[in-house]
């Protein structure tokens, strides 16, 4: 005996039905897949500075990656960096802060998968040009001052020479916005670089090429505001500033993920 299907089984079935046939027949669009967002730390600072922009990119939708930058001098630290890139494939929107931004600026000229460079308070130079050139061309930073050396050994039996921020000076140089406490804890895990890195002349200038953002920190003792105006205009990169410290990524990491996240929307149209 045939039984006959109530009429709201059959017209649940037709839907059924009806779905089907329209997926096969025009099946949806894929979203853009975020690009990776690759952080990239600078000099008196580790991976961990990027804890709280890190956490936010996360929740978008982004994968992260910080490598550890070894602030051993700017071609070593380029390489280093063009070796992580090589293990991505995705598109890369590659971020830099501080000493950072020399090193992603020679890195990303040998990375086709980079697809916009976003700059944090950092120095962005043309070919040939040092961050000792662009610290002595606009005066105002603290940092000279605040240094100190120690030597360590090299590899090869030489030695070189470690720069970094005397701890009772760091907060006022490095993090003047950043809670005490913080600051203080900031200032004991501090990474010194080696003092050839800041002497160093860019091989690269990616930003000729690449689309570029940059955030200007309005209150920075380390890289004078007007030295990173003029490296943005001449970057002709899309500015956004803050009243901020040169710690910009602790101190204000939703205005950090803001940017990223205007330059990873660029990359996939969204």
């Amino acid at each position: 005996m045939i039984k006959t299907l109530p009429a709201v089984s059959a017209l649940a079935a037709a839907a059924v039905i009806g779905t089907a046939t329209t997926s096969l027949a025009a099946p949806a669009k894929k979203r853009p897949q975020h690009p990776t967002v690759v952080l990239v730390h600078g000099a008196f600072a580790d991976g961990s500075s990027w804890n709280l922009v890190t956490e936010r990119l996360q929740i978008l939708g982004h994968r992260v990656v910080v490598p550890a930058n070894p602030l051993r001098g700017l071609a070593a630290d380029s390489a280093y960096l063009g070796s992580v890139l090589e293990t991505i494939e995705e598109p890369v929107v590659l971020v830099g802060h501080s000493y950072g931004g020399e090193v992603i600026t020679n890195a990303a000229a040998a990375g086709p998968q980079v697809k916009a460079l976003v700059y944090v308070a950092a120095i962005v130079p043309e070919k040939g040009e040092s961050a000792d050139d662009v610290l002595g061309a606009f005066p105002g930073s603290l940092l000279p001052g605040a240094l100190d050396q120690a030597s360590y050994p090299l590899a090869d039996g030489e030695r070189g020479t470690d720069l970094y921020v005397r701890p009772e000076l760091f907060r006022e140089v490095f993090a003047a916005d950043v809670p005490e406490r913080e600051a203080a804890v900031l200032a004991a895990t501090q990474r010194p670089i080696d003092a050839s890195a800041l002497a160093a002349r860019s091989e690269n200038a990616a930003w000729h090429d690449l689309p570029s953002w940059y955030l200007v920190a309005n209150d920075d003792r380390v890289i004078p505001p007007a030295a990173q105006r003029h490296m943005a205009e001449r970057a002709n990169a899309r500015v956004t500033e803050v009243d901020s410290s040169h710690a910009i990524p602790v101190a204000h990491p939703a205005a950090v993920t803001a940017v990223i996240e205007a330059a990873a929307r660029s990359v996939t149209g969204r």
